[in-house]
């Protein structure tokens, strides 16, 4: 199939999907996902793209449908069951909470929501959590939508629950005339024991009347933070304690950095969840099997308000092992100076990992793979890496890096034109190394360290040389002649006068300092492959490089 018939069969599926209407950049941002190596060409590939896309939106339905040749849509994709109760339609949601960006383990939940609104034809709602003014950062809002757009998530509606208190308020009311919430003075230590002990609060029983005055003084501003709280009905004999009599609204005298002062009565986590889920006409949840308590305590909203519940699917939770997820800690980490941003090598956020080359397309098909599983595992970097070998192998230019450089000299080596291909088996064009004679290189110190006196070396694409003291060797061939003769001894070089000092920044936090070769700087920004040390994207530093290293 040809560039032009993949952009129509993109463009007809997008279109199909949304009403006959295409989307020029999620048309743009599929076909990159799918094919990493056009990224170099987007610019021009933007008018061809576009033109298509209007060529596609001007097609009837049913021609789209032809031209996609779109699978049945509850047909499931790879380890994706079909949903259950999808005849209706699906809508789902992603609901982050804004105090950081994404880390690995959040982009599951984006990966399999986009999935299956996809092969539904649905819509997915990317919903802000930011009911505790506490715990939001202003710039994670636009930090998540970015990262999100970078996976390849379509969103199609944004929900600010910090803009919809109004509708919780009316909720909360309608609760409280029904019987189903009340409104408290008692301690926190007193509603702990009331619920640890099964026996109900005299608040519980009283008129809704009498509730409903204390919920408006809560409103008014007659009560401190801790002072007062709603609470929502359950079951004192409920077997988890937890889930008996859960505490709706509370009060917080901190100011949002959306809303300013404007509320100081913020729902919890589990009511404004159970509101906004009806209202969103929300049809599946996805979510952990350690939400199954929150999903037991949403019933309780949807039952009293005669609310039809969404299908509920708990999937297995994921150990991730090795990097450090926790946002309030990395928070703390970069205003201390240990790490250097969001993107730090060290983290598990999508920043970081995209900041060392690891693609967006390998994280979804690692996460297709796992699908909802119920049974819990421990994340595996290292499939996450083999994917991402296949993906950017093909695509990634060689290039030198000698660690830990060792400075020799070459006798007998007249000058030299090397010329050295940028992919041992892809046209990806070649680099140029113009060498005096019997000139100076960088070769990586641990291998000439280990090479005793008159042993034979390889500089790959230069020559065969000869140690012959601790500073020197001289030329033995230009050709390689029996490889297997150098028992691996191929080594990677770098020119001494033109080399670029650099380091490789590893995801253990270890540093690895060496010299580039000269045509490196013009592949800052790219996923490289340092020969005979790994892939990594290489970024300018002011006179020097410095790799983010992804994986060997």
């Amino acid at each position: 199939m040809g560039i032009e018939d993949e952009i129509r069969r993109i463009a007809a599926t997008n279109a199909v999907e949304h009403g006959g209407s295409a989307s020029l950049k999620a048309v743009l941002s599929r076909l990159l996902g799918s094919h990493p190596e056009l990224r170099p060409r987007v610019k021009e590939l933007i008018p061809l793209v576009r033109r298509i896309v209007e060529e596609v939106n001007a097609l009837p339905l049913e021609e789209q449908e032809k031209m996609a040749q779109i699978r049945e849509k509850k047909e499931a994709k790879r380890g994706l069951e079909p949903l259950p109760g999808a005849e209706g339609g699906v809508v789902m949601r992603m609901a982050p909470n804004p105090s950081g960006p994404l880390h690995i383990g959040h982009s599951r939940m984006a990966v399999l929501n986009d999935e299956y609104v996809k092969m539904y034809g649905g819509r997915l709602i990317l919903r802000f959590e930011d009911t505790n003014p506490t715990k939001v950062d202003p710039e994670a809002y636009d930090m998540i939508a970015e990262d999100l757009e970078w996976l390849g998530v379509e969103v199609h509606e944004k929900v600010y629950q910090s803009d919809r208190m109004e509708l919780y308020y009316r909720v909360a009311e309608e609760m409280i005339r029904r019987g189903c919430a009340y409104a408290t003075t008692r301690s926190q230590e007193e509603i702990r024991e009331s619920r640890r002990r099964g026996i109900p609060l005299p608040e519980r029983n009283a008129p809704p009347e009498e509730n409903m005055e204390t919920w408006r003084r809560m409103l008014e501003g007659e009560f401190g933070e801790g002072e007062a709280v709603l609470i929502v009905k359950t079951d004192l004999s409920h077997p988890n304690p937890s889930v008996r009599d859960f505490v709706a609204f509370r009060i917080l005298e901190r100011e949002h950095p959306r809303t300013g002062t404007k509320y100081r009565v913020f729902p919890t986590y589990n009511f404004a969840v159970a509101v906004d889920d009806h209202y969103n006409g929300v049809t599946h949840v996805l979510r952990g099997k350690d939400h199954m308590v929150n999903t037991e305590k949403q019933r309780y909203v949807y039952r009293c308000m005669g609310w039809r519940e969404p299908v509920f699917i708990h999937y297995g939770l994921v150990r991730i092992v090795g990097v450090n997820l926790k946002t309030s800690r990395i928070r703390e980490g970069i205003l201390r100076g240990e790490y250097s941003g969001w993107d730090d090598v060290r983290l598990g956020t999508l920043r970081a990992l995209r900041s060392r080359g690891i693609r967006p397309e390998a994280i979804r098909e690692y996460w297709l793979e796992v699908g909802l599983k119920d049974v819990d595992i421990n994340f595996s970097w290292e499939t996450l890496y083999a994917i991402n070998r296949k993906i950017v192998d093909p695509v990634a230019p060689r290039i030198f890096f000698v660690p830990h450089p060792k400075e020799i000299s070459i006798r007998g080596l007249g000058e030299a034109r090397v010329t050295i291909p940028l992919h041992p088996s892809r046209d990806l064009g070649s680099r140029t190394i113009t060498l005096p004679a019997e000139p100076r290189i960088l070769v990586p110190s641990r291998d000439w360290d280990g090479l005793r006196i008159g042993e034979v070396a390889r500089l790959k694409y230069l020559a065969n040389v000869r140690k012959v003291s601790d500073s020197a060797a001289e030329l033995v061939s230009r050709e390689p002649g029996d490889v297997s003769a150098l028992r691996g001894r191929i080594w990677q070089w770098a020119p001494s006068g033109d080399s670029i000092r650099g380091r490789i920044l590893y995801p253990d936090g270890s540093v690895e300092g060496g010299a580039f070769e000269p045509y490196a700087t013009k592949l800052t920004e790219k996923i490289v492959q340092m020969e005979r040390v790994g892939f990594g994207v290489l970024y300018g530093r002011g006179g020097w490089l410095e790799a983010r290293f992804a994986h060997r």
